[in-house]
């Protein structure tokens, strides 16, 4: 679940139930997604979240993808567990872990956007965890947390147990001391002790006596502050500032162990500081969920941002190439839409001269011109939008932008497939994609060195932020009903053709168009399947540029949906107002699509185009 419907639905729906009911019914979506067949691949194309290969962390022997990680308490009963290795976390906390089912369990609060965690919070029995992670398949290190009530044969249990299945235990500095063997260095897995920020100032010769004592630590986890009220406890305000100097005095005393911090993090730029202070992993605490789940994408491109990697400007001009050819082809047809509207191949083939049709009905030819023109004016967008990725997407050694540009192209050339489908092969179209081939085969290759992940500098989680994701909303809807607006239109024009409105246009049936000759409705046909087509295309470059591109500043995202769009929808208005054609219900769909298109401008402007 992304942040653009994230949010949207956090507001409608998720804050009106309790806490629990809406944390449950999210996580078993995700998890329920992931486990179908393609689930996650679906997932993978609507965040395009997987870490960047530059944050990859081996740990005292452990791979971690990425630095950030999810604490126990977002997920209690280890419902999303499956989604979120999905979901950009490079670990995941599982806790507390108690050996029997807890008699008593209170579930959290929200008061005041605040989520309030009970003193007696939700805990998780051994059978559960291990049922859970036995049926799973975990790609990325799982950290057991041991509740902190277990008693000395309690805890060799679930450690007992729990080894095969989990990479390292975190537990408070009371059991490390009283229920950790000396001798647990010859055990398999890493232990962490666990301190809150207020813990170390008290206990600091405490924890400095654990460091030296038990060898077998690897590390230490810093929880962030809290503020309690009443029997409930929420992160303290000053967290992120209190964990960063935390952080910083373990690493200046003790260099060589793993800081792992917990809470903390609401924005990018509170994640970067600690990183910045010394920290090696961070969990993800409450502030997950108030922010979403695209935090952790956030947080690694923040993260990229401050290696300040120079680009390595790509090869593109053969992709620049592709996307001038499909303009420039777009703008020929418009000319010849706009003027003959039939070329003589045309004519042979109906068996009917331009002038024949226009005394038997010159309707007909308005309709034939009205596909067309919107054809064209969907070619001339198409070539702008595949323009744009190839300059500032695969130039810029995007792989997310070089996904976009070949998934959109090869679709365009199945496509050429639906506009024969009844029988006829236009030969100036097959001459055109003739010719692209060649151009798309050398952009092709010269795109698979364009791997590199996005970086930004935006770290906050402001109003234009939060603006820029219901316009990001608005354009995802865009590109995906212009996509199966286009299979539609495809699907019709290799079955029944027209629909009822176009016959009430050209006040004729298709069995009085078939006895004008046989060979008008294949053309009719093979007009609106390669229009379709082309919708499609269009409709997958403006979804992936909405799923993928929006980041903080991106002007090039906003100018070039800004403009690509235009032609396609000036075409498809202006044809039908130019030919007369104008039934309201036929082109409603038209009016929502430019509707949701002003939105999304209008909301994206501040996050797009403000630096």
């Amino acid at each position: 679940m992304p942040d653009w419907s994230y949010h949207p639905l956090k507001k409608l729906i998720l804050d009106k139930v309790k806490p629990k009911t809406s944390r449950e019914f999210i996580h078993k979506s995700m998890s329920t997604i992931a486990s179908i067949p393609g689930g996650r691949k679906l997932i993978g194309f609507l965040g395009h979240m997987k870490p960047p290969q530059e944050l990859i962390k081996e740990l005292n022997h452990t791979y971690f993808p990425s630095p950030i990680g999810l604490s126990g308490q977002i997920d209690p009963y280890l419902t999303g567990s499956d989604a979120f290795q999905e979901l950009g976390f490079g670990f995941l906390e599982i806790g507390p872990i108690v050996l029997h089912d807890p008699k008593a369990q209170i579930e959290p609060r929200v008061v005041n956007n605040s989520i309030l965690f009970s003193e007696h919070y939700e805990k998780v029995p051994l059978k559960l965890v291990i049922k859970k992670l036995t049926n799973l398949n975990m790609k990325v290190p799982i950290f057991a947390k041991i509740d902190e009530q277990v008693n000395k044969n309690e805890w060799d249990i679930i450690v007992q147990h729990l080894t095969p299945f989990v990479d390292a235990f975190i537990g408070t500095s009371e059991q490390i001391n009283s229920l950790l063997d000396k001798d647990a260095s010859a055990m398999e897995r890493s232990f962490y002790v666990s301190f809150s920020t207020d813990e170390m100032n008290k206990k600091e010769g405490e924890m400095e006596e654990i460091i030296q004592r038990h060898k077998s630590i690897s590390g230490i986890v810093i929880n962030a502050p809290r503020q309690t009220v009443d029997s409930y406890w929420h992160e303290a305000a000053n967290a992120n500032e209190n964990l960063g100097k935390a952080v910083k005095l373990i690493k200046d005393r003790h260099p060589e162990l793993i800081v792992i911090t917990s809470g903390g993090v609401e924005t990018p730029e509170e994640a970067c500081a600690l990183v910045l202070a010394g920290a090696d992993l961070l969990l993800l605490t409450e502030g997950y969920v108030k922010t979403g789940p695209g935090l952790p994408k956030r947080i690694h491109e923040r993260l990229l941002y401050e290696e300040i990697r120079p680009i390595r400007n790509q090869n593109w001009y053969w992709s620049f190439l592709f996307g001038l050819s499909i303009l420039l082809g777009g703008i020929i047809a418009l000319y010849f839409a706009y003027t003959s509207i039939i070329l003589p191949y045309d004519e042979s083939f109906i068996g009917l001269t331009r002038d024949d049709i226009l005394q038997i009905n010159p309707l007909i030819l308005a309709f034939m011109s009205h596909d067309r023109m919107a054809l064209a004016g969907t070619m001339i967008s198409g070539g702008i939008l595949y323009i744009q990725l190839a300059h500032y997407g695969i130039r810029n050694n995007l792989h997310w932008a070089k996904i976009a540009f070949h998934s959109a192209a090869i679709t365009g050339f199945i496509g050429i497939v639906l506009s024969i489908g009844y029988g006829y092969f236009d030969w100036l179209h097959g001459l055109f994609w003739l010719i692209l081939l060649p151009i798309y085969y050398f952009s092709y290759r010269e795109g698979k060195r364009t791997k590199g992940a996005p970086f930004s500098s935006h770290g906050s989680n402001d109003k234009a932020w939060k603006a820029g994701l219901y316009g990001q909303l608005m354009f995802i809807i865009l590109g995906f009903l212009i996509a199966a607006g286009g299979l539609v239109i495809s699907t019709i024009g290799v079955s029944k053709v027209f629909v009822s409105t176009d016959l009430n246009f050209l006040c004729m049936s298709p069995q009085m168009l078939d006895a004008i000759s046989d060979h008008l409705i294949p053309v009719i046909a093979h007009d609106r399947a390669g229009f379709g087509s082309a919708l499609v295309s269009v409709g997958m470059l403006v979804l992936m540029l909405s799923l993928w591109g929006f980041r903080k500043g991106e002007s090039w995202i906003w100018n070039t949906l800004a403009i690509g769009a235009l032609p396609a929808f000036i075409a498809g208005i202006g044809t039908h107002f130019y030919i007369g054609y104008t039934t309201f219900i036929h082109l409603l769909p038209v009016y929502f699509l430019i509707l949701l298109y002003l939105l999304g401008l209008v909301l994206s402007y501040p996050f797009l185009k403000k630096k």
